[in-house]
């Protein structure tokens, strides 16, 4: 079926949005009222002219299936309220958007795209085609360690400074001093740690509690700057994902690429001073495995991949040795509607699953996991998925719980079980999308709660 014969939904639309301003942004401009000129393709290509604030009106372009955005307006953010609005727009139906043959400014867009992508793709057969001198290599990843070495030795004596001083004395001390041991971090070129010391550096100010969150970031942080000094002695997989943590590049050989139709369970956004990271979720339908997509915007510039919740994109995907890491490949369709869902699990496998990667790798944070038949409820701590045949319960984050998904997730579920995709981890369940469990041929619709 082509794109133009599949329209997506208004939930589908909406789940692009990379935050809750923009999606009520984007909800404004989703009717005919601001646009002129719009139209579509066959091949699910949709533009139209969106009047603003000045004299001319926007250019807002999709491709849906790349998926690809593009406007002329000067936002920041992708895609911007004026893509969310186009699209909003075209899954109305052909009379809200017409078939039409593209416009030359739309017209040459896709030309450009075209030849940025023949480009990237020459590129990369260029770099396969050159091989690195080894003993380059070698002597370089040698210096690289002798670098790394010396910033993990700096980072423990301020951990150490830290203790011995009181940790009462990093709330006084404020964050400058954690950027400045950042820096020094990333001067010693090892951005996992600068990474890690951002963090602890921001949990002073993070609310109730926060002395023993500190500690015990402190600790997992010391427990990774004492793996890299005795690397030698650790099994080789535990070795590996120690010089991973620490930002250093991977040095076994890539492993060969995966094909699915992957439905997308979800996306959003996370700051990290000028660094915009995009995580998004896909579940092999045929595999049945999970994977996490990363995509990056730096210096203010929005990540450039963006796929819509709730739909199934035909791929190849290149894992990445931290699973379930993986890097997008080859496209071979565009994005369509899929029936396929993940199956749930108990709370207490979730809770073994977790445990058992955190015996592979200690600093992780979560892991993805779909639950099956929980309900949202209210306990004496806050806010819990619960689940009512064994009337265990995990807790969600506050900062779930004070936004917009958590009021989602009751409405969809009005006291009924649910399945709920997300991420379990030592602060709790941070759900990401939500669908009912029923047993009909018709896919049940996934709901993005993030």
């Amino acid at each position: 079926m082509t794109s133009q014969g599949v329209r997506w939904t208004a939930e589908q639309v909406l789940s692009l949005a990379p935050d809750a301003p923009s999606r009520k942004a984007g909800s404004k401009l989703g009717t005919a009222g601001p646009w002129s000129g719009t139209g579509t393709t066959e091949e699910g290509v949709v533009w139209g002219l969106c009047k603003g604030s000045g004299s001319k009106p926007y250019q807002a372009l999709a491709d849906v299936s790349g998926p690809a955005y593009a406007c002329s307006c000067p936002s920041r953010k992708f895609p911007c309220k004026h893509v969310l609005g186009l699209l909003l727009l075209w899954s109305a139906g052909p009379e809200a958007v017409p078939a039409g043959e593209p416009p030359e400014w739309a017209g040459q867009w896709l030309e450009r795209r075209q030849a940025r992508a023949a480009r990237s793709a020459g590129a990369a057969q260029a770099g396969a085609a050159g091989k690195a001198d080894p003993e380059a290599a070698r002597k370089r990843a040698e210096r690289r360690a002798e670098r790394v070495t010396a910033g993990a030795g700096e980072l423990e004596q301020r951990l150490t400074d830290l203790l011995r001083g009181g940790l009462a004395s990093a709330e006084r001390a404020g964050y400058g001093m954690w950027e400045e041991t950042a820096a020094r971090m990333v001067d010693a070129q090892a951005k996992g740690l600068a990474t890690r010391v951002r963090e602890l550096g921001a949990i002073p100010g993070s609310g109730p509690g926060w002395p023993v969150r500190l500690l015990e970031e402190s600790a997992l942080l010391h427990l990774l700057v004492r793996g890299w000094a005795r690397r030698a002695s650790l099994p080789a997989p535990l070795a590996a994902t120690v010089a991973r943590r620490l930002g250093l590049p991977e040095t076994a050989p890539p492993p060969e690429g995966e094909r699915d139709v992957w439905l997308v369970l979800g996306q959003y956004d996370t700051q990290e001073n000028s660094l915009t990271t995009r995580r998004i979720w896909l579940h092999g339908t045929r595999s049945g495995r999970t994977a996490l997509l990363l995509s990056y915007g730096a210096a203010g510039s929005a990540p450039e991949v963006s796929l819509p919740v709730g739909l199934g994109l035909d791929a190849e995907l290149l894992p990445h040795p931290a699973r379930p890491r993986a890097t997008l490949g080859e496209r071979f369709g565009p994005v369509v509607p899929v029936a396929d869902r993940p199956r749930g699990t108990t709370l207490a496998e979730a809770a073994d699953r977790y445990g058992a990667l955190l015996a592979e790798d200690p600093w992780r944070d979560s892991c993805p996991v779909t639950l099956d038949a929980v309900v949202p409820v209210r306990g004496q701590d806050g806010w819990q998925l619960a689940e009512p045949a064994t009337g265990t319960a995990l807790p969600l984050p506050r900062a779930f719980t004070s936004a917009s998904g958590l009021s989602r997730l009751l409405a969809a579920s009005g006291g009924r079980p649910l399945r709920v995709f997300g991420e379990c981890g030592h602060r709790g369940f941070q759900p990401l999308a939500a669908w009912e469990a029923a047993g009909t041929e018709t896919p049940a619709p996934l709901l993005a709660l993030r």
